[in-house]
């Protein structure tokens, strides 16, 4: 298979926080936005791998701040690292208030995917050709979740 690079897979999705996903406080639930952290996610790396893809871990989600309605949200999901079915993205998180243009960063987490062939079963993927100097760094730091998820996984 053909390396594919990163930057051919980057998904940016934005929407506006309507008032249904949102509690009595008017933030928006946390379960709403990891939705669109995992759609992000898993349409980047369906984008590379050109198959469909499970969900097969979450790295620590942490708020740091609250999502308003009205509020434009924007996810963006880069890939940062491809094993032999595995594929990690890096989803970020960022929230804006239209009328005052501010924007904050709200949150910042890695899941896991694995390509599945026709039959359901994990099938190999394209390996991920790295760019720039920023990009092998996220391999480097990939690798390492990698491997304390699957000494996780032992235990």
């Amino acid at each position: 298979m053909q390396p594919k690079p990163a930057r051919a897979s980057r998904i940016t999705l934005s929407l506006l926080m309507p008032p249904a996903e949102a509690n009595l406080l008017g933030n928006v639930h946390g379960g709403y936005i990891m939705r669109l952290m995992d759609e992000a996610g898993a349409s980047a790396a369906m984008r590379h791998s050109r198959r469909p893809v499970v969900t097969v871990a979450v790295d620590q989600v942490l708020f740091k701040e609250p999502i308003h309605v009205g509020d434009l949200v924007t996810v963006e999901a880069n890939l940062t690292y491809v094993g032999r079915t595995s594929i990690e993205t890096r989803i970020e998180v960022s929230a804006q208030n239209l009328l005052t243009g501010e924007t904050t960063h709200t949150n910042t987490a890695y899941f896991v995917y694995v390509a599945l062939d026709e039959k359901g079963h994990p099938t190999p993927v394209p390996p991920l050709l790295l760019e720039t100097d920023e990009e092998r760094a996220q391999w480097e730091a990939a690798k390492a979740r990698q491997a304390y998820r699957l000494s996780q996984r032992q235990k």
